[in-house]
């Protein structure tokens, strides 16, 4: 067994050094948030994962790893299904909506698909020559689609990867698009338990890089207009406009979970993340969960970046704090519903407040 642990090791160790590079390669530049789009797929829509602003990337479990890291896909006991719906930045009128299922598959994998999706409601069209409108509204629609798969490869070592379709239209042009997410999670099995003999998987680690994939560009007849001929006003003609292409807000994930047994039922998880960003300022998350059994858990935590902590330069609504909590109930038989809440602190807006349900079969 120990020998098994020091090569799951020297396996993450390598991954690790393969992929300093891209780490370094992403390193944040807001400079260039410009040159991003679809950056929905920033937007973390699950509850549980969001109380703690996303800290616990080395040690979430569940469809919820659809978003953090694809690789605690694979802890999925038989099924899942997962709701939730967010006020975006309560007061700006956007709403956010997230539905999934995970099922194990045969010993060691399991398998995860999500939808989430964005209603910003009705936005009044304008033009040129009624800049007031009142000849109608559009409304926005962006959805992600994924699908994933995550396997079990040892007692320690756990990777999965998420395959995503992006779709931003509104009547007249659109967008489409596919990326990429792939994850690790190693649990190192350092610890013992109160009597000092079983060995417990108290610290995690766990990298993930997501939404790597092709450049994306809008096209439709929204980007048409109708023109006179060249050295003429006797016919017209329709001229499109070719928008310039955008890229996707990759980024890579580095975490850490340790996990602190206080009494019999009781469970205290200190969590950190990093997120190297390519085209937005780098994120430093620190977070905490405490939990009693799997009934209730309450977790909070602070996500920093650069000038976070003055309005005149800060490039966030989010100031930092999230805070979360879970009820969860078993049904017997193995099987729980469970209720989350998060909200997570804004200026301005007045914050955002995601509710979730969770059916574990």
């Amino acid at each position: 067994m120990k020998i098994l642990r020091n090569t799951n090791f020297l396996i993450m160790v390598m991954v690790g050094l393969f992929l300093l590079p891209t780490i370094n390669g992403f390193a944040g530049n807001e400079a260039r948030s410009g040159q991003a789009g679809a950056t929905e797929l920033l937007i973390n829509p699950w509850a549980r994962s969001s109380g703690w602003g996303g800290a616990n990337s080395a040690s979430v479990h569940g469809l919820e790893s659809m978003f953090l890291n694809v690789a605690g896909i694979a802890f999925t006991q038989k099924t899942e299904l997962l709701f939730a719906n967010t006020n975006y930045l309560q007061g700006s009128g956007i709403r956010i909506n997230a539905f999934g299922f995970s099922q194990k598959v045969g010993e060691s994998g399991a398998i995860g698909i999500g939808i989430m999706s964005m209603n910003f409601g009705e936005i009044p069209i304008t033009t040129t020559s009624q800049p007031e409108g009142g000849i109608g509204t559009y409304s926005p629609s962006f959805m992600n689609f994924g699908i994933s798969y995550a396997k079990t490869f040892s007692n320690s070592i756990y990777a999965g990867m998420t395959l995503k379709v992006i779709s931003e239209s509104i009547a007249d042009v659109g967008a489409g698009g596919v990326c990429l997410d792939a994850g690790i999670q190693y649990v190192t099995g350092l610890g013992r338990d109160n009597n000092g003999k079983k060995i417990t998987d108290n610290l995690k680690f766990g990298i993930s890089l997501k939404n790597v994939g092709p450049p994306m560009n809008f096209s439709g007849d929204g980007l048409s207009f109708k023109t006179y001929g060249p050295g003429t006003t006797s016919y017209t003609m329709t001229v499109e406009q070719r928008a310039d292409v955008f890229e996707l807000p990759s980024l890579v994930n580095i975490g850490v979970t340790y996990d602190v047994k206080l009494a019999t039922d009781h469970k205290l998880s200190i969590a950190g993340n990093f997120s190297s960003n390519s085209y937005t300022k780098d994120q430093y998350v620190l977070g905490m969960e405490y939990a009693f059994k799997s009934y209730l858990m309450l977790r909070g935590g602070f996500i920093y970046e650069d000038g976070i902590f003055d309005s005149a330069i800060r490039t966030t609504a989010f100031t930092g704090p999230v805070a979360g909590i879970t009820v969860e109930l078993p049904l017997g038989g193995g099987k729980t519903f469970g209720v989350d809440y998060c909200y997570r602190a804004t200026n301005p807006f007045s914050g955002c407040h995601t509710f979730g349900a969770r059916i574990s079969l």
